[in-house]
C-alpha cells in the first residue's frame, strides 16, 4: 500500500468514526459494532491491505489512538479481535443451515441486528469459545433473552449447553399438545451440570438436594430460564397418606408445575412410575385451571438410553430423564460462594440433629 493511499484510506476511517461518535449518543453498542463490522470488513477485504499485515494493523492503531485519545477500542489487541469477529461469521460466506432463519449472508441486516445488539466483550467471548457460526448465534440469542454478564455467558459456553439443551429423553410428544410439547423438550437438558458445590463421596440423595437448594441461585441458573422454586419436601396429601416431592418449581414460561425427583443412583423403572404418582397429585391438588399439565423431572446419575425410553412408553403423564455431572468448572470469580468442607459438614450435623 502506498503512503498516500494509506493516508486516504484513514482519512476515510476518521471521518466515518466521527459519524459513528455522534450517533453513538442514542444506540452506544449497535452503532459501535457496526462501525467495527465495517472496519473488519475493509481490514480483510482491501486487496492493498495485504500488503501490510499486522504492521498495518499496528500502523492503523497508533494513528487512531492518536487522533482519538479518550476512546479505547483501537488497540493491536482489538483491532485483531474486530479482523476475527468479521473473519468467524464470515466463513464460507454462510451463515449455516439453521442459523437465523437459515440467512443467506453475513451481511444480511437481520444478522447483523442480532449480533450488534449484545456487547462486545460478549462477541469476543463467543467467537473465541465457539465452534462455528450456529453455535455462536445460538448464545447471542440467549444473550438477548436472558440478559447474562459476560461471565454468566463463558460459563454456559464453557458448560456446553448448546450440545445439552433439549436433549434429554421424554416422553412429551405423545404426552402433551404441541406446541407445549416442543416447548418444553426444550426447556430440559441432558447432563445438567452441578459445579457449584464440592460433595463427599458417598453422599446421598438428600445432601444433594441440600447442596442445590444451599445453591438455589446456580441451581436456577443451570435449570435455565422461567423456573420458580416453590419447595424441597413438599408435602401432598393422597387418601390417608403423606408423600413428599424432592423438588417443586413453576415455570413462568411453561405456565405449569415441575417436579423434579433427585436420584444418585442410575434411572430404574420404578423411578417413572413414582414420579407420575406425583404429577398426578400435583395435578389434582395444585394445579388451577389456567395451568398447564404438570411436568415431571428425573434427574440421576447415570441412565440407559433404552431403559428409559422403555419407561416412558405407556406413562401418560409428561416426564423427562437427564443424568448430573458433578464438575468443577466454574470460573475463579464465580467459585468465592463454595462453602468449605467444615461448612458442609456443619451443614449436615445441623440438618441431621434437627431432624
Amino acid at each position: 500500500m502506498e503512503l498516500k493511499d494509506y493516508k486516504n484510506w484513514l482519512c476515510q476511517i476518521k471521518k466515518q468514526f466521527r459519524k459513528t461518535q455522534l450517533k453513538a449518543a442514542i444506540t452506544v453498542n449497535s452503532e459501535m459494532l457496526l462501525f467495527y463490522w465495517n472496519l473488519g470488513s475493509d481490514i480483510v477485504h482491501e486487496p492493498k491491505n495485504t500488503l501490510w499485515g499486522n504492521k498495518l494493523l499496528q500502523q492503523l492503531s497508533n494513528d487512531l489512538k492518536a487522533e482519538f485519545t479518550d476512546v479505547k477500542g483501537f488497540s493491536l489487541r482489538n483491532l485483531k479481535y474486530i479482523r476475527q469477529w468479521y473473519l468467524f461469521y464470515n466463513q464460507g460466506n454462510t451463515i449455516g443451515q439453521q442459523a437465523v432463519a437459515q440467512l443467506d449472508n453475513a451481511n444480511n441486516p437481520e444478522f447483523l441486528d442480532l449480533i450488534t445488539r449484545i456487547p462486545w466483550g460478549h462477541n469476543i467471548a463467543i467467537i473465541t469459545k465457539c465452534n462455528n457460526i450456529t453455535e455462536a448465534l445460538y448464545y447471542a440469542n440467549a444473550v438477548l433473552q436472558h440478559n447474562w454478564s459476560r461471565d454468566v455467558l463463558k460459563h454456559q459456553i464453557e458448560s456446553g449447553l448448546y450440545q445439552r439443551e433439549g436433549k434429554a429423553i421424554t416422553n412429551f410428544k405423545a404426552a402433551l399438545p404441541a406446541p407445549q410439547s416442543d416447548l418444553a423438550q426444550q426447556t430440559l437438558k441432558d447432563p445438567y451440570i452441578f459445579d457449584f458445590f464440592a460433595m463427599r463421596k458417598d453422599y446421598n440423595e438428600r445432601e444433594l438436594e441440600r447442596q442445590l437448594i444451599a445453591h438455589i441461585t446456580q441451581f436456577l441458573l443451570e435449570l435455565g430460564a422461567g423456573f420458580a422454586y416453590l419447595g424441597k419436601q413438599v408435602a401432598i396429601q393422597v387418601g390417608k397418606r403423606e408423600f413428599f416431592i424432592d423438588l417443586l418449581f413453576y415455570h413462568t414460561q411453561l405456565h405449569c408445575y415441575v417436579v423434579i425427583e433427585l436420584k444418585t443412583t442410575e434411572f430404574e423403572p420404578e423411578h417413572a412410575g413414582k414420579l407420575n404418582f406425583y404429577i398426578k397429585a400435583v395435578d389434582e391438588k395444585l394445579r388451577k385451571p389456567d395451568d398447564k399439565p404438570t411436568i415431571g423431572m428425573i434427574i440421576c446419575k447415570s441412565k440407559d438410553k433404552l431403559v428409559a425410553e422403555y419407561a416412558l412408553s405407556d406413562i401418560n403423564k409428561p416426564i423427562g430423564v437427564s443424568e448430573y455431572k458433578l464438575t468443577q468448572s466454574l470460573p475463579d470469580n464465580l467459585k468465592s460462594s463454595l462453602p468449605s468442607i467444615k461448612e458442609i459438614e456443619a451443614e449436615f450435623s445441623k440438618d441431621i440433629n434437627n431432624e
